[in-house]
């Protein structure tokens, strides 16, 4: 039976808290006078949904503005749901020149025009593009105001590339995400403001520290049971609360456990929100078979037991079909090793992939592989605080970690030894606090693969 919703004061509750906040973003961004203004964002704080509003109020106030995402899968993402919120916006989808370059969903919108030149979208009231694009785009008339979409995933040097092209950007992004990805060292730079390695907040904020900065409260993906720990483990210093309480969602299964340890642990997840299963401590390769069939076996029974999610968006309880698993991992030949497993258990659908290609989704069940389950050692990549916090904050209902035993003992053996250097912000926590935290709170919801 579902649990009954707890009422709040009209001040105090998740709505409120965000509406407060909501309102004083746009009037800065609306009625400010500082050429940025930046909103960090927890994981499900609806992003997307205030980067519509104000494009929106933006546009209505009668000030045309350019939209930079980072891939267009994000930048289609926005284009649907501009023209979702309003048909009748005119809104320019800048692309590239390559095949498909862009969802033909959009094409159904008489509302939206397509082009590989900026200047045929030029009066539009609104513009979107990824970074790249924008930065290629030359010869048009700088826009007053700009989005920035997923800011603390762009580059430094990717934003210096579109500066010229605004007068005034907000910047929405998550600064517990993965940081830029860059395919060269960057240390030469490290410490200097210019760093073109750093993201585009952490740089906009090191040269203009007096831009008003603000913060989404309220996470409406994360339950009641996952958002104190995701907070307290990678934002302490900009904590969130979720938008449901205890009892508002509940995961249930038509059949019965059959005692097995997938079946154990889903049992304990679907109780408690988190489940952590355990297989015997070894050194294995990074493609630890038994430790890919563990995770295949846990999505298996979630479907063969006929899981239920009931939610505050649904009147009655929905089935998790497979769409609404995903399955993270840190490495890429890991997913494909799940997906492997997947099939010749049997299951499609289901969202298998890293954690950089999971950031920004959601589901209602996630299993994730531990970044650090069977190695001998524990590298810079595996405790990156962004990994982990993807990988931990995607699901709306449950998460379930499969790993080998010795976690703790392998962090305990390797402190975070990364050399200090003078004029880097240090990054607080760090992955080894952050992997201490979660493991902290998993291991009372342990199961062990064999009873």
């Amino acid at each position: 039976m579902t649990g009954t919703p707890r009422r709040h004061a009209s001040g105090d509750g998740p709505a409120a808290l965000a509406a407060r906040a909501t309102e004083a973003i746009l009037h800065d961004t609306l009625h400010g006078t500082h050429r940025g203004v930046v909103v960090d964002s927890p994981p499900g704080a609806g992003k997307s949904t205030l980067v519509v509003r104000a494009a929106r109020e933006l546009a209505a106030a009668g000030r045309p503005l350019m939209v930079v995402a980072q891939t267009n899968a994000q930048v289609d993402d926005l284009v649907l749901r501009l023209a979702e919120k309003d048909p009748a916006l005119p809104v320019g989808r800048l692309h590239s020149n390559e095949p498909d370059p862009y969802d033909k969903a959009l094409d159904d919108l008489p509302s939206v025009r397509k082009s590989a030149k900026a200047a045929d979208l030029t009066g539009l009231d609104v513009v979107i593009s990824t970074a790249a694009k924008w930065a290629h785009t030359q010869g048009v008339e700088p826009w007053g105001h700009a989005i920035v979409d997923e800011a603390y995933q762009m580059r430094s040097d990717a934003l210096l590339a579109v500066a010229g092209l605004f007068d005034r950007a907000l910047f929405v992004g998550d600064p517990g995400q993965l940081d830029p990805f860059s395919v060269v060292g960057a240390e030469q730079w490290a410490g200097l403001s210019y760093d073109p390695s750093a993201s585009a907040v952490s740089t906009l904020l090191a040269h203009n520290p007096d831009l008003p900065q603000h913060r989404l409260p309220v996470s409406w993906r994360l339950p009641a049971s996952a958002a104190p720990l995701v907070s307290g483990a990678f934002y302490p210093y900009t904590p969130f609360r979720s938008g449901t309480d205890h009892g508002d969602r509940r995961l249930s299964f038509a059949v019965p456990s059959d005692g097995s340890g997938p079946d154990r642990v889903l049992d304990e997840a679907a109780d408690s929100g988190w489940g952590l299963l355990e297989l015997p401590a070894r050194h294995t390769p990074r493609t630890d078979p038994e430790a890919v069939r563990a995770v295949a076996l846990v999505v298996r029974r979630v479907l063969d037991r006929g899981g239920v999610a009931t939610s505050e968006r649904a009147a009655g309880p929905e089935p998790v079909t497979a769409d609404r698993i995903a399955v993270g991992t840190a490495h890429r030949d890991q997913a494909a090793a799940v997906r492997a497993a997947l099939a010749e258990l049997g299951v499609t659908g289901v969202a298998v992939d890293t954690a950089n290609r999971l950031q920004g989704r959601e589901f209602d069940i996630t299993v994730v592989l531990h970044p650090l389950s069977g190695r001998p050692d524990a590298t810079a990549f595996h405790l990156e605080t962004g990994r982990l916090c993807v990988l931990a904050s995607r699901h709306r209902h449950a998460c379930i970690v499969v790993c080998r035993e010795g976690i703790a003992d392998l962090l305990d053996d390797h402190p975070s030894t990364e050399p200090v250097q003078l004029g880097v912000t240090m990054k607080f926590p760090d992955g080894w606090e952050a992997n201490h935290a979660v493991m902290a709170h998993l291991a009372e919801h342990r199961v062990p693969w064999r009873s």
